[in-house]
């Protein structure tokens, strides 16, 4: 099991500064990753000040040499393509291949989406996600791409450079389980980042959860190659305790433990408590 670093991109993790110097914490205790959230204004009632998730993950692989880096998630449909494709290639080549791409629907829609006249269909974000998530492979390639679908259009172009990771980045897609859509979405690309439930993050979920949505994404994949399963929550210290949680998760099919706040708790965007568990270094299993 490897071990991850979750943070918004709101509150004291806008400022990229704070952001750098947290990646170097994670690195130096040993966590293999730090993962920034993907929003623009969440639920824009509450005012909060925002860094984009790009210029964040940017400063943190100026300040490291190992720690892999990403999104938990990107909602590709309130994104062009082009762009999106490449930023995550950029980053790519600046961190020496270091990338995990994570993607799904986003939300909440009316907040993100809708208040900038952005589609709130979910059937329609769905699919901008499908098709933007084909055409982000082939611009990561490198090579030529003439794309005329539902949603976008490319008329002979190459993006360079590609991504140093050949051929291209991981992708893991998030979605709540036990929805099958999502999840089966997942399957056809390298990981799954699921949630149990409104409200579940920062919440570990059952063993038995885990176990039938690894036998599910098992049945999707068929003989498919190397695929991770992203669980998280908030995980004691003390060795012992850390065991009897992950353990069981670990032994379900999860290989990827998602260190996480609670989301509707106190320090969701705060980095004095976030700082304290990195410190701390990664849970034992």
């Amino acid at each position: 099991m490897r071990f991850s670093v979750n943070i918004p991109n709101f509150g004291d993790f806008a400022d990229p500064r704070t952001v750098a110097s947290l990646a170097v914490t994670a690195e130096q205790a040993g966590w293999d990753a730090l993962f920034v959230w993907d929003h623009v204004v969440h639920a824009k009632s509450r005012r909060r000040s925002f860094g984009d998730p790009w210029m964040l993950l940017t400063a943190a692989a100026m300040a490291t040499t190992r720690l892999k880096l990403g999104t938990l998630v990107t909602p590709v449909a309130r994104r062009r393509p082009h762009q999106l494709a490449r930023q995550v290639a950029t980053l790519d080549v600046l961190s020496g291949g270091r990338v995990i791409f994570g993607a799904g629907l986003g939300g909440p829609i009316e907040d993100e989406y809708g208040s900038f006249g952005e589609p709130t269909d979910p059937v329609e974000i769905a699919q901008r996600l499908d098709e933007g998530l084909e055409l982000l492979a082939r611009y990561w390639s490198g090579e030529q791409v003439t794309h005329h679908g539902r949603h976008y259009r490319a008329e002979d172009v190459a993006l360079l450079p590609p991504t140093v990771q050949r051929p291209r980045p991981p992708v893991w897609i998030a979605g709540f389980w036990p929805n099958r859509r999502p999840m089966r979405r997942a399957a056809h690309w390298d990981g799954a980042v699921p949630l149990f439930g409104p409200g579940s993050h920062g919440r570990a979920p059952d063993a038995g959860q885990v176990r039938e949505l690894a036998g599910f994404l098992g049945e999707q994949r068929g003989e498919g190659g190397p695929f991770e399963i992203v669980v998280g929550g908030v995980s004691p210290a003390e060795p012992s305790r850390a065991r009897d949680l992950l353990g069981p998760l670990q032994e379900a099919g999860a290989t990827w433990w998602d260190e996480r706040q609670l989301i509707d708790g106190p320090d969701i965007d705060r980095l004095p408590a976030v700082l304290r568990r990195v410190e701390q270094g990664p849970p034992s299993v």
